[in-house]
């Protein structure tokens, strides 16, 4: 006979404090604590190419940007997650008094690999629509050049772009801001994708 073990749930402050002493990250998606995979050197190579020319395009105007390491909290779903890049209008809201979880980005940007597009482009998207702010929403394919924007418009749909061609430049819709493709993938060695 099998015994099966009941699933341990945690609360958000025990997930709190076990990531502050992990050495990895994980998100935390209503009482479980789902380990995070590491990235590629394409993933870091897109993702620093996205922030560095945002944080070098959005200086002087009321944006923050943020990389990979800045907590977000999704309340309606009871999610905690990294997002790759993530641009806040204006000054973050803290989900608490610490520094290091926000709540109000209105673009996010996600770099697909293989283990987590699925995931990224269905059911974390669902999760990031909720939050109040949120107006564009960016897919960065790792494998070739492939980008998926999503726009939310007036009347609260979501609009998707769809680019694959290095010379195009994909105009934001959610902020002042554009860049070529080419931009994006500089740096980016295809033959090494798995």
């Amino acid at each position: 006979m099998q015994l099966q073990t009941k699933p341990h749930y945690y609360t958000p402050e025990e997930y709190l404090a076990l990531e502050e002493a992990a050495e990895y990250k994980s998100e935390y998606h209503d009482g479980e604590i789902i380990p995070m995979t590491g990235g590629t050197t394409n993933h870091n190579e897109i993702a620093g190419n996205l922030y560095a020319n945002l944080k070098f395009g959005l200086r002087k105007k009321s944006y923050k940007v943020y990389i990979g390491d800045v907590r977000l909290w999704i309340p309606r779903h009871r999610l905690y997650t990294y997002p790759d890049v993530m641009v806040i209008k204006d000054k973050p809201i803290y989900a608490d008094k610490g520094t290091t979880t926000v709540t109000n980005p209105i673009l996010i940007i996600e770099v697909l690999s293989k283990s987590t597009q699925n995931y990224d482009q269905g059911e974390k998207f669902n999760y990031y629509r909720s939050i109040p702010e949120m107006q564009e929403y960016i897919l960065v394919s790792q494998k070739s050049i492939n980008v998926m924007q999503y726009s939310k418009t007036e009347d609260n749909k979501w609009l998707l772009s769809e680019y694959e061609e290095e010379e195009v430049v994909i105009k934001f819709s959610s902020i002042d801001f554009e860049i070529e493709l080419g931009e994006i993938y500089t740096g980016v060695d295809f033959s090494e994708v798995e």
